[in-house]
């Protein structure tokens, strides 16, 4: 059956009638779930069933926004809470093979985690390089500020979720380090020429550009397109994301909800599509907007198809693990771990 070019979010703890109708009608190539959607195993794992039952495909990818720290959609009392990743990057400057090691284990136990629920896609890792001076949002989600040493933990994290059976989706392309204002409320806006640009923010990204899945960034680059955000820019796009960094996975835009970008849920849908994404993401449930943008996502087809295939593909079976073990071999190596906070958008 053939599937629309969206990922949708939902509103609740199951669908509601309309939203059954909803996507047994539009066919989204996928979903993602947030904190509103969570409640115990059992219910997850329903709600997981119910949205592959709405399309009638038993494969259909299933996202969530699960890092640790800040941003980490499952938590305690039925998960476990995972470290922010800075904690990789400080245990990485004190002996990097450990760093990447405990990166890999935390990743892989994620997996196992999500592979319990039928999650089957993590929205995981950022190679976001902050500096000084820029918006929090990224913050100790970032894994440290070398490029090189991002590159590696985002690198293992994004092994630890394969060897798990989930997809990794790499993120925010081509960065999101360098902004200085929050994109969930505001367009980012940075004014750095391109070759610094190269050497730091978009360098990080290049060793990572054979990942079957990739998020973009509501971030203007005035240096490349002084208007559009990275999003929407058909310049961004082809010539940072596509040519220089060279990633040809599935692109999905951010969410396209947030409020750094303008006009019209539809207008931005069609905007981002136009650009160059595959795949636009909406996640804040709304069934008016959902319904908007599905009126103006295509079917699949082409490269962008060609793509979305290449990455259902690339997930394989979980290697053999012991989790209990691992769990107890993980809290050695990282130590304590931070309390959860909620936050929207990916």
């Amino acid at each position: 059956m053939s599937t629309r070019a969206f990922i949708t979010g939902v509103s609740g703890l199951e669908l509601t009638a309309d939203e059954r109708t909803f996507l047994r009608t539009e066919r989204p190539w996928g979903f993602i779930l947030f904190k509103r959607n969570i409640d115990t195993p059992a219910q997850v794992s329903a709600l997981v069933k119910e949205l592959r039952e709405a399309v009638n495909q038993v494969d259909a990818p299933v996202l969530i926004d699960q890092e640790g720290g800040r941003v980490q959609r499952l938590g305690p009392p039925h998960w476990p809470a995972y470290p922010a990743g800075a904690a990789y990057g400080a245990l990485y400057d004190r002996d990097a093979v450990a760093g990447l090691a405990a990166a890999r284990l935390g990743a892989r136990l994620i997996a196992a985690d999500l592979a319990d629920l039928g999650i089957t896609v993590d929205c995981l890792p950022i190679a976001d390089v902050p500096v000084s001076g820029s918006d929090p949002v990224i913050g100790d989600r970032a894994y440290g500020t070398d490029p090189a040493k991002v590159s590696a933990i985002a690198a293992a994290i994004a092994q630890g979720l394969q060897d798990g059976g989930v997809l990794p989706v790499l993120k925010h392309l081509p960065g999101h380090g360098r902004a200085t204002a929050d994109s969930h409320a505001a367009l980012p806006v940075v004014a750095v020429d391109r070759a610094t640009l190269e050497a730091t923010d978009f360098t990080a990204f290049r060793p990572l550009a054979g990942l079957p899945l990739g998020m973009t960034a509501h971030v203007v680059f005035t240096a490349i397109d002084p208007d559009l955000p990275a999003t929407t820019s058909p310049t961004m796009i082809a010539q940072v994301i596509r040519a220089f960094i060279g990633f040809d996975g599935a692109l999905m835009s951010d969410d396209v909800s947030m409020g750094a970008l303008s006009g019209s849920i539809a207008q931005r849908t069609a905007a981002a599509l136009s650009a160059g994404c595959d795949l636009v993401l909406h996640c804040n449930g709304d069934l008016a907007e959902m319904s908007a943008v599905a009126a103006v996502s295509p079917e699949l087809a082409g490269d962008a198809m060609r793509r979305a295939d290449a990455a259902l593909a690339a997930r394989k079976a979980p290697e053999e693990f012991d989790v209990e073990a691992a769990r107890k071999t993980f809290s050695q190596m990282i130590g304590a771990k931070p309390a959860t906070q909620r936050m929207t958008g990916s």
